[in-house]
């Protein structure tokens, strides 16, 4: 028998968006061909993670998703859900809540800034560099800077299996983004948090922070978004322009409760400039980056594809985003003469 060592990774209760945790487990094991079904359920102190009382402290960790871990010998990484002792749903448990639909594809495009003692990585010690321009998709020594922890952290992810699908330097300097795609909202999610986790891990030994704020500078700089990209079949294979105003309506009026889930201090990135939509205010448009929705060109042709979401924030909890996406756009049904087509009706069923 062989050890294997399984790092189980799970979300606190700090709030308003919880923290990543992990603690490692090991098994013996002759060999391990990532069958979820043979990993335990594993217990930890919820006090120290704000999800307990001390008097009565134990949380239970279900493993969900697991991956290769490629920093580490005979390792795994082990995403996992929180529940109480009885077995029940923790009441920080984001992904528990969601209603799953694997019909709907979610392409998230996280960003985030380097920073060392709060200063994005590129900044001069004192003032500023250049005003933002230059840095968007750069190259060259003055236009990015952090670009071997990116690096690492892409082949890392790739190495791990996760379905991540590009990476580039953002328009603030230091600010860089990754893309994460999935089938399923609990799928893509999972893979964000746990490049997220290895993102985290990666830039201790480079002795660099991860800031996930949405506006990590003030002034006449970009915030931090995580932009979401979503489909579900009705969008892809069926499509009309119908179904996608519909659509439209039905996010006109949930606007208040995607943004209540869209992140934290979302109010100092969604003002009306640096290519947002001001957050009280919800609006869509074709190729428009100032738009809450952008529609791509390439689904305005035929009103076949998909849509991106640019209000949340890059700290938002990507559970929450997917869940609520799906809840609002299987809420949305094709209307004609005020009646619902009943052949697209039927086709979003199949």
């Amino acid at each position: 028998m062989a050890k294997f060592k399984f790092e189980y990774i799970w979300l606190d209760g700090y709030h308003p968006e919880p923290n990543l945790r992990s603690k490692t487990k090991v098994l013996d094991m002759d060999f391990f061909h990532g069958d979820l079904k043979v990993l335990p359920i594993w217990s930890y102190d919820g006090s120290s993670t704000k999800q307990a009382e001390g008097h009565f402290s134990d949380c239970l960790l279900k493993p969900v998703r697991v991956v290769p871990d490629p920093q580490r010998i005979n390792a795994f990484l082990v995403m996992c859900e929180v529940f109480n002792p009885d077995g029940t749903p923790h009441e920080t448990n984001t992904r528990a809540s969601i209603e799953d639909d694997e019909d709907f594809w979610f392409g998230f495009e996280q960003e985030y800034v380097l920073t060392v003692e709060g200063i994005p990585v590129g900044f001069p010690k004192h003032g500023y560099p250049r005003p933002q321009g230059p840095y968007y998709c750069a190259v060259g020594t003055g236009n990015v800077s952090g670009r071997d922890l990116v690096e690492e952290h892409f082949d890392t992810c790739l190495d791990a299996g996760l379905h991540i699908t590009g990476i580039n330097a953002e328009v603030l300097l230091g600010q860089w983004e990754f893309q994460i795609f999935g089938k399923g909202g609990k799928r893509a999610a999972d893979d964000l948090w746990i490049a997220r986790y290895l993102l985290h891990r990666i830039s201790e030994k480079h002795g660099i922070k991860v800031e996930f704020h949405p506006k990590p500078i003030q002034g006449d700089w970009n915030g931090s978004g995580m932009h979401a990209n979503f489909s579900n079949h009705m969008m892809r294979d069926v499509g009309g322009k119908e179904y996608f105003d519909s659509i439209f309506e039905k996010m006109t009026i949930t606007h208040p409760e995607h943004i209540s889930v869209y992140g934290s201090e979302n109010e100092k990135r969604l003002t009306g400039m640096h290519e947002t939509q001001s957050i009280h205010k919800f609006s869509y448009g074709i190729s428009d980056r100032g738009a809450s929705i952008r529609i791509p060109i390439a689904t305005a042709q035929d009103w076949k594809g998909y849509l991106e979401d640019r209000r949340p924030a890059s700290n938002a909890d990507p559970y929450k985003v997917a869940g609520r996406i799906m809840k609002t756009v299987n809420g949305a049904l094709v209307k004609e003469n005020g009646a619902v087509n009943k052949e697209k009706a039927a086709k979003k069923a199949e």
